[in-house]
């Protein structure tokens, strides 16, 4: 006779694994990392091979070397986040630079809170954040759209649409010239921008690859639509009001939401399962959030783009949003 074994929940296995999901995650981003070797040529290809391979190898290190445990680089979760570390940058930024991102989205972002599941923000945008901070000029010169022949080192670089969009919102009425230097709305979608200006990071150059990935992230339910929804609906109610006079408002809307890093926030860097919430409410109102300081800091802030702060900050609402809407309880009756 066996004996019956006795264990605490879940009793059930979905068959989900954290490699099958960074794995499903890999491969909705592909659409738009082909767009982007497209559009910027070998650097796209240079800049995330670096990357990638960066982030894996300081993983094993400090694992192996510093945490004295068996290093987990199997699940692929280095990986997606040395791919959604080049995703935010610039194709022809120095490799030593790439480096020090990976050193400090690795290092500093996930393993020293312990390894994946303990990392409080999300570690590509912690790399990001601070090659933007330390390396203000080589994260700013956006290259542009030049075709798989162009030269690495020596692309040309110009603003990106959402620097025009800030410097039209600063003319206050009088930004018409400016206007003529945004790339077509469809330009913008597709990722075939044909504007001398265009360009921008790698997560930036076509909304379509990355919409579908998206949406192919929410049909295999790796994530929910609450996040991108909330995020990409306060843009967009946020851009219908605060729209230029330059612009009406269903055009400042579409290209609010397809210039920069509206789509791959809201689908890929908001939607990680550690740093954001666990209930549907607590989602909403996290991606409300998000949205609402993203156009903050696009409208009034410094910076052209917002999306990096805008998650990082309510990466660190996230745990009071855990603590004061909590999912209900199997088996408990409605109030």
């Amino acid at each position: 006779m066996k004996n019956l074994i006795v264990a605490p929940a879940p009793h059930v296995h979905s068959g989900d694994s954290v490699r099958r999901n960074m794995l499903l995650v890999i491969i909705a981003l592909l659409p738009a990392y082909v767009m982007s070797v497209i559009a910027f040529g070998w650097g796209a290809l240079l800049t995330a091979c670096i990357s990638i391979v960066a982030c894996v190898g300081f993983e094993w290190l400090i694992a192996k070397y510093i945490l004295k445990e068996k290093p987990m680089i199997g699940d692929l979760s280095a990986v997606l986040t040395g791919l959604l570390l080049a995703f935010n940058l610039p194709s022809n930024l120095p490799w030593w630079i790439v480096i020090i991102g990976a050193l400090v989205a690795i290092g500093i972002g996930k393993m020293s809170f312990g390894g994946l599941g303990q990392n409080p923000f999300n570690p590509a945008l912690v790399g990001r954040v601070f090659l933007l901070i330390s390396f203000p000029a080589q994260m700013t010169s956006w290259p542009m759209v030049q075709g798989i022949s162009g030269s690495y080192v020596d692309a040309a670089t110009g603003a990106t649409p959402l620097a025009t969009l800030k410097e039209i919102i600063k003319a206050k009425g009088e930004g018409g010239a400016l206007v003529s230097q945004l790339p077509s709305l469809w330009d913008a979608f597709t990722g075939f921008l044909q504007s001398p200006l265009g360009g921008g990071s790698l997560g930036e150059i076509c909304a379509i690859a990355l919409l579908a990935g998206g949406v192919f992230l929410i049909c295999t339910k790796v994530i929910t639509w609450h996040i991108p929804v909330s995020v990409l609906g306060t843009m967009a109610l946020f851009a219908c009001i605060a729209a230029p006079a330059e612009l009406g408002n269903g055009q400042y809307v579409l290209y609010t939401l397809l210039s920069g890093g509206a789509m791959l926030g809201a689908f890929f860097m908001a939607t990680d399962y550690v740093t954001s919430p666990m209930t549907g409410w607590g989602k909403i109102i996290y991606g409300i959030g998000i949205g609402f300081i993203v156009m903050v800091i696009r409208t009034w802030g410094s910076y052209p783009e917002g999306m990096s702060f805008a998650i990082l900050i309510m990466n660190a609402v996230t745990p009071l949003l855990n603590m004061y809407i909590r999912p209900k309880r199997f088996g408990e009756k409605k109030k």
